[in-house]
């Protein structure tokens, strides 16, 4: 058997890169050889005990590369292509997936399946279950550095701007801009908000939003951010907030901000068993007729290919978010400082 190397869980708390089989794919399935990956802070998560995964899985849901060998019932896909797939991979065939919720394909969460429920895809091979359904042809002229944003941070957080159901002029401010929560802010600006007010103290990542159309930047660390929004508003608060963070806090803040009738759109990673508050007079005592939604990132090739559809146009270029570039004998290097977020990391890329 042909091996390669691929970044496991070592056991909660520690990775490895260790050498694996190549993966072989199923009649649907397609195989990947690797071009450029990404570290995800889930990936810290996971390693930390946050899902339960066997020692020896592979680790990573970030990755394009070249297709390296195709099942025998794939079609419109060829070896040699150049593709991205989602970090959500569904199967398109079961009750969820039937009804539009792809993302909990056969159950809570179920569609995150490199990792969650089967190897990931930090190797330098990776296998993508049904392949017509999931993996789509980077345009020419999209660069490697760049379609590796789509398999999940800017899915995930265009999803987050579309959850918020935004009209045209209306503000929304999004709490915490790591590459999620960038993102996020990148989706507000293409869905026409007409002001933007981000949550965030970290300098680097207070330009970055800027850049990507953020009209006002609150540091939480200057004083109470929910102070902070509703003097920018007048005492309004907002039409739609992003929790983009994953904490309590930054939850607690989102709801609070919200006017009559806001929306509240999550897309962090709540990892801590701490219920999550609602202010009840700010819930109007249970009718304020606010809506929240949480949702994780959505997969399949249709929605990739408008993502990368987006950054061929010019209208998205992700790369100011890439800080750090490893070499993949290096990852176990990235990962640590992804857990550490020292050196002003913000997303570190990994080649191949």
């Amino acid at each position: 058997m042909e091996t390669m190397q691929a970044l496991v869980l070592a056991e909660v708390g520690k990775v490895a890169v260790v050498e694996k089989g190549i993966p072989e794919p199923g009649p649907n399935d397609a195989v990947v050889k690797t071009t450029r990956a990404m570290v995800c802070t889930s990936d810290i998560h996971t390693v930390a005990g946050g899902i339960a995964v066997p020692n020896g899985r592979t680790l990573g849901h970030e990755s394009v590369g070249v297709v390296h060998a195709i099942g025998s019932a794939v079609t419109g896909i060829a070896v040699g292509d150049r593709v991205a797939v989602s970090a959500i991979t569904p199967c398109f065939e079961c009750h969820p997936c039937q009804t539009g919720h792809t993302s909990h394909c056969e159950g809570m969460l179920g569609g995150y399946k490199a990792t969650g429920a089967r190897d990931g895809n930090m190797a330098e091979y990776f296998l993508v279950n049904n392949a017509r359904g999931n993996l789509a042809l980077i345009p020419d002229g999209v660069s490697d550095d760049q379609a590796v944003y789509v398999t999940d941070m800017l899915t995930t957080g265009l999803m987050g701007a579309e959850n918020c159901e935004l009209r045209l002029g209306e503000t929304v401010a999004i709490f915490g801009q790591g590459p999620v929560g960038l993102s996020a802010t990148i989706g507000a600006r293409l869905l026409g908000a007409g002001r933007i007010i981000v949550v965030e103290s970290v300098p680097a990542r207070q330009n970055l939003a800027r850049q990507f159309g953020a009209d006002d930047v609150v540091d939480y660390t200057q004083g109470d951010s929910v102070q902070q929004i509703l003097e920018l508003t007048g005492g309004e608060g907002v039409d739609a907030s992003i929790e983009a963070l994953g904490a309590t806090q930054t939850f607690d803040s989102a709801f609070r901000v919200l006017k009559p009738r806001g929306r509240l759109s999550n897309i962090g990673y709540h990892s801590s068993p701490e219920p999550l508050p609602i202010d009840i007079a700010a819930f109007g005592l249970g009718h304020g007729d606010q809506k929240i939604r949480g949702g994780l990132c959505p997969g399949g090739s249709e929605r990739i290919g408008r993502i990368l559809r987006l950054i061929e146009g010019g209208r998205i270029d992700p790369t100011p978010m890439t800080t750090h570039t490893f070499a993949f004998r290096d990852v176990e290097t990235a990962f640590d400082l992804m857990g550490t977020k020292e050196d002003g990391i913000i997303k570190p890329l990994i080649t191949f």
